[in-house]
């Protein structure tokens, strides 16, 4: 299969590292325009200069936003008025018990992980609309399925992402947009393997043996036995993207390494 993104303008969010990362660069490798938002000129430059390593495409560019906010989800969207593909990859994480999860926390998770991908959908969708062409993701995360105990707003956050999607997904029948979310497993993103590090220093282990010790414990029905990479998360993100994938919309495809119970 070769997928041809030639002529098709796409923007990731959050794609400084990780997994918007790796997303961008596969983009741009099949033959997207590619923005990336960030936070800092410094990590959006960063990035650019990774993304667009390889010759070939349109150099990628950046606009320094943050979506998770109504001013930088504004920001963004006048920077680039129209786009093909639309990823929601900007989310936020942490392990929190519940009951000292206050309100507070439970209106940031909301809004960065939830309100950043409306606002964008909201006004990208209808320009994809008016095309009769366009693509929009949303990345989730296999906790929307498996909400863990250890941070259930953010389960919550990624379920009503979902919600979200299929909703817009039916919102937008026929017209050739399609509306997907990605479900990811536990991911070697530079903030994962930072937390790896430091539950590692806590029990004395290595970090190889402490990623084993945490799907062991915290994600027991998992069959890939090891985390994914970036680039096998973002894979599933381009073909989504593609022509191809024209018939694949209000759907939760899960790159989580088998850990979600089901066989539907």
């Amino acid at each position: 299969m070769q997928i041809n993104l030639d002529n098709r303008t796409a923007l990731v969010t959050a794609a400084t590292k990780g997994i918007g990362l790796a997303i961008a660069v596969g983009l741009r490798q099949a033959g997207a325009t590619v923005t990336i938002s960030g936070r800092s000129a410094q990590s959006v430059e960063a990035a650019l200069q990774q993304i667009n390593q390889q010759p070939g495409p349109p150099p990628a560019t950046g606009v320094v936003a943050d979506p998770g906010t109504a001013e930088g989800a504004a920001t963004l969207i006048a920077a680039r008025p129209e786009v093909d593909i639309l990823v929601n990859n900007l989310g936020i994480y942490g392990a929190v018990p519940f009951f000292e999860i206050d309100d507070a926390q439970w209106q940031t998770m909301m809004e960065v992980n939830l309100l950043s991908g409306v606002r964008l959908a909201r006004h990208y969708a209808r320009g994809m609309q008016q095309r009769g062409w366009g693509r929009i993701q949303f990345i989730s995360s296999e906790s929307a399925l498996n909400i863990p105990a250890e941070m259930v707003h953010y389960g919550v956050s990624k379920a009503a992402m979902q919600g979200l999607a299929r909703g817009l997904a039916k919102v937008l029948a026929g017209s050739g947009v399609t509306v997907n979310t990605i479900l990811p497993g536990p991911t070697r993103t530079e903030g994962a393997m930072a937390m790896m590090a430091a539950m590692a220093a806590e029990r004395g282990i290595g970090i190889e043996q402490m990623e084993q010790r945490f799907l062991q414990e915290n994600r027991p029905s998992g069959l890939l036995g090891r985390f994914a990479t970036p680039e096998e998360v973002a894979a599933m993100s381009v073909y989504v993207a593609s022509p191809q994938a024209s018939a694949t919309t209000g759907a939760a495809l899960r790159v989580d390494g088998g850990i979600v119970e089901s066989i539907a």
